[in-house]
């Protein structure tokens, strides 16, 4: 698997990358570390450990509550709940460690670890380093000090957690969602209880799809990212509106009323509007990634909302946030972080915000995410090239310079090389597809030519 700790925790196949073995010793090295750290310091340590309905979930979160009670760690298994349940709960409850095993929107055969540290954020990336190093020193045969006695880990399960985090959901709502019909397609993933049971509380009619999982349907055909059966049941059904999930919840997607995807940048760009009308949006600003689409920013500078851009990944987007105290920021994917209830990408409570929105407003879906018009993008991945000289190559930034100012200000140019593959990606934005196409094959062609 290389370097285990990706920019979402430890992923792999199931039984294949990730065993018992590897998240029974990641386990434990997590404890021992965060125990080094001085996490426990005074008090008998508690993790919370949830998981998604993967089958390979069910022998993996036995085998993370086995390491963590080995070493010494109380453990509350809250069962199948989303991922932004498990940060949330880690923070209710005064937990020392969460532990989540999922793969998010991977198919079923990954799966994958994340842990969240006290208060229910995301592993410093040097915890994460100390971490796989513990890990790889005890896997070649050093010994584990290990308690024994009542020094051991006690194991219950904290069935309270989903009536905890639903309640949560609601009591952060600005206002009912009464007289909406909305579709829900929950990925037959973790939310399939929690999201529907969340939009009734709040006064929404639903219709669900996606929402029987068997522990092998995750993410087949339905979710974030497969849209068209939640199009299709939207416009069937009437509804006002459509919400899709992946499969641990942790991003949302929507439909409009005629059946047309509403992205995560659209999405952002409505609860920027929102919060911002409600003195939420703090330093008047909001967090995207440098692949949010051209159409977003220039929409917020029309709003006059400043944007500030990260690096691709939520973990970079929460990194910003946190540091220069924004409340709002995410993906165009539809992760979503709204930091003053959550510590992560949301989606439930994205899609009840964005609900809350159309119900508040009595506009249309459509109409709000009208704020901003997605330029057409488009996205070469150039394979076999030597990734490491796109910032070096002189002929490559000619070509840039060159397809910059053929574009203007109504085009963009981003060139990205991969971070686990031999590979460049070329991604051009412009007011015309044609143009688009035709700009992203030429730089395309000069990245052959230039590190190949």
């Amino acid at each position: 698997m290389g370097r285990l700790f990706g920019t979402d925790g430890v992923r792999g196949v199931a039984n294949a990358d990730l065993t018992a073995e590897l998240a029974l010793g990641l386990s434990v090295a997590a404890a021992h570390v965060l125990a080094e750290a001085g996490t426990f310091a005074g008090h008998r340590p508690t993790a919370v450990v949830g998981r998604d309905p993967r089958a390979s979930g069910e022998f993996l979160e036995a085998a993370v509550v086995a390491g963590l009670a080995s070493a010494g760690v109380d453990v509350l298994r809250v069962g199948v709940l989303p991922t932004p349940a498990v940060a949330y709960l880690t923070g209710a409850l005064g937990a020392d460690l969460g532990v989540m095993l999922s793969a998010s929107h991977n198919a079923m055969p990954d799966n994958g670890i994340k842990f969240f540290a006290r208060g229910g954020h995301k592993l410093a990336d040097e915890l994460e380093d100390k971490i796989e190093a513990v890990y790889e020193e005890h896997r070649t045969g050093a010994p584990w000090a290990r308690p024994t006695g009542a020094g051991v880990g006690r194991v219950s399960d904290y069935d309270e957690g989903f009536d905890k985090y639903v309640a949560h959901l609601i009591g952060v709502l600005p206002n009912r969602l009464d007289g909406l019909k909305i579709v829900l397609d929950e990925a037959h993933g973790a939310a399939a209880r929690v999201s529907p049971e969340a939009f009734t509380r709040a006064g929404a009619e639903i219709v669900t799809i996606g929402a029987e999982p068997d522990g092998l349907n995750i993410n087949d055909g339905c979710g974030s990212t497969h849209l068209d059966l939640l199009k299709s049941a939207v416009v069937e059904h009437g509804a006002a509106l459509g919400i899709a999930h992946d499969g641990d919840a942790d991003r949302c997607l929507a439909v409009d009323a005629d059946g047309n995807e509403i992205d995560g940048d659209q999405i952002l760009a409505v609860l920027a509007l929102a919060m911002r009308e409600a003195g939420q949006l703090r330093e008047n600003t909001v967090v995207a990634t440098v692949m949010s689409n051209l159409g977003f920013k220039l929409a917020m500078e029309a709003e006059g909302v400043q944007l500030v851009q990260t690096a691709v990944g939520d973990r970079y987007v929460l990194e910003s946030m946190k540091e220069h105290g924004y409340a709002l920021g995410g993906e165009q994917s539809g992760h979503v972080i709204i930091l003053d209830h959550a510590t992560t990408g949301d989606g439930t409570l994205t899609g009840l915000m964005l609900a809350a929105r159309v119900a508040a407003t009595g506009r249309s879906l459509a109409d709000l995410a009208g704020v901003m018009t997605r330029l057409p993008q488009v996205l070469i991945n150039v394979k076999d090239v030597d990734k490491s000289r796109v910032s070096t190559s002189a002929e490559l930034a000619s070509a840039v310079t060159e397809a910059e100012r053929e574009l203007g200000s109504t085009g963009r140019v981003l060139l990205r090389p991969s971070g686990t593959e031999p590979l460049v990606r070329v991604m051009v934005e412009a007011a015309d597809i044609e143009q688009a196409r035709a700009v992203a094959g030429r730089l395309a062609d000069v990245v052959k030519s230039a590190l190949g």
